[in-house]
């Protein structure tokens, strides 16, 4: 029997595209059941004929349907692919329009940040729906989760969602790989690494080649090149001893030390603000992908992305062994980091499922840092579910770069003011402004 692969938020349309390639580049696969969803009808259209399109120049043929109830796309779903962004584009404007005339500066703003817990805020309620339509109607399937805040969401998962088969995915420990590779002029296919830690704040433990370390390397090529030391994760790495696996602009939102400073904005070439251009090229390409295919265009297939939703299907579905970065629920995974919250640990996938690592202690330094980074994601989950808005207020009072830059009175004005601007994008229970 066919699996049956639903996208939720399928009117993204150039992640479907890339999932869908990837999906159908296992000839295993190339039959599967494809059902999109997406609350906006002209995108759903959209991404209905981007599937096509992409089975089309995949030369397979696989079962393609577009659902509008979200509940009818989910009976009998296999896996859940999750990659709504709840509010678009015009919610990201607010969240980094709002925080700048306060002067707290942002790069991305997905994660943590001011702008990660109110993303966040405004996620739960529809991942509440999504679990609870899927215990209802596919039980079994697992919910392979793309959405940001990553950590957060896994997180508040857990909570309202217990038995729910969850995994967090995010490409950025492999591409943080195939980077460092390129740096020290390795390949790629050459060298075994070993990261953990928090989503988008993971730390690269192990990167060898030949049973060696190339941490010697790196730091070779580091100091022979002065541009090279003008990015922030290359300076956490020369001060940390372990090297992130997110891109400078989001490491940059996750720490206290950099954001609030022009001259360290100006040192290590940030570009503050940039998500919301990222987010205008998006609506861009949009336009131009679904312009193209009233043309009558063909789509070719995307041979760089490698996204980790297929090949969890194609392990689950064939029994082929692989391992990737996975966020799940840290039950003793990561043990000098709280359970209960989500980490991101290397994940054995096979025929039976997802089996995550025990990594034991991370170093202490980095553990110190991915225990700030869980600070805001805990309470920003608790806010939501005990419906307690001070715990709002508290999730930006703890925030690295929002403590670091405004008083907490500003914090206070800031959180009010775009819990005005969000409104009834937010739970019903923090709907409200509050006084200290």
């Amino acid at each position: 029997m066919k699996p049956t692969i639903v996208i939720i938020g399928a009117g993204s349309v150039e992640f479907t595209r890339e999932l869908l390639g990837d999906v159908f580049s296992f000839p295993e696969l190339g039959s599967v059941r494809v059902v999109l969803h997406d609350i906006n009808a002209e995108r759903l259209e959209t991404a209905e004929a981007i599937a096509r399109a992409t089975a089309s120049a995949a030369g397979v043929q696989p079962e393609v349907v577009a659902v509008a109830d979200r509940r009818r796309a989910l009976a009998g779903a296999d896996y859940v692919i999750n990659v709504i962004q709840v509010g678009m584009h015009d919610a990201t404007v607010r969240d980094f329009d709002i925080p700048e005339t306060y002067a707290l500066h942002q790069t991305i703003g997905d994660t943590i940040g001011i702008g990660g817990i109110f993303r966040g805020l405004r996620t739960f309620p529809v991942l509440a729906g999504i679990a609870k339509d899927m215990l209802e109607v596919c039980p079994d399937a697992w919910l392979l989760n793309y959405t940001n805040p990553m950590a957060m969401n896994v997180t508040y998962l857990h909570h309202v969602a217990p038995k729910l088969k969850v995994l967090g995915l995010c490409h950025s420990v492999y591409w943080t790989m195939v980077g460092l590779c390129e740096v020290v002029d390795v390949p790629f296919d050459e060298v075994s690494y070993w990261s953990a830690g928090v989503n988008h704040q993971a730390w690269v433990l192990r990167w060898e080649r030949n049973g060696e370390s190339l941490y010697p390397l790196l730091d070779q090529r580091i100091a022979a090149d002065p541009e090279l030391r003008r990015r922030v994760r290359v300076d956490m790495y020369r001060r940390l001893g372990y090297y992130p696996t997110e891109t400078s602009e989001h490491s940059s939102e996750y720490v206290p030390w950099y954001l609030r400073h022009p001259e360290e904005v100006d040192r290590l070439r940030l570009d503050v603000g940039a998500y919301v251009r990222i987010s205008e090229a998006n609506l861009a390409e949009y336009a131009r992908v679904r312009s193209e295919l009233a043309g009558g265009s063909t789509l070719g297939i995307d041979t760089e992305s490698t996204e980790y939703a297929p090949q969890v299907i194609h392990s689950f579905e064939t029994g082929t062994p692989r391992v990737i970065s996975a966020n799940v629920v840290n039950d003793g995974l990561i043990t000098n980091l709280p359970n209960g919250l989500a980490v991101e640990v290397p994940t054995l996938l096979d025929a039976l499922g997802a089996h995550p690592t025990k990594v034991g202690d991370l170093p202490p330094q980095c553990a110190a840092l991915n225990r700030n980074f869980l600070g805001p994601v805990e309470l920003a989950v608790r806010a939501a579910v005990d419906g307690d808005a001070r715990l709002v207020r508290a999730a930006a009072m703890v925030d690295p770069n929002t403590a670091a830059t405004l008083t907490v009175d500003q914090i206070w004005k800031l959180c009010d003011d775009l819990t005005v601007a969000h409104g009834d994008l937010l739970p019903e229970p923090l709907r409200t402004t509050l006084a200290p």
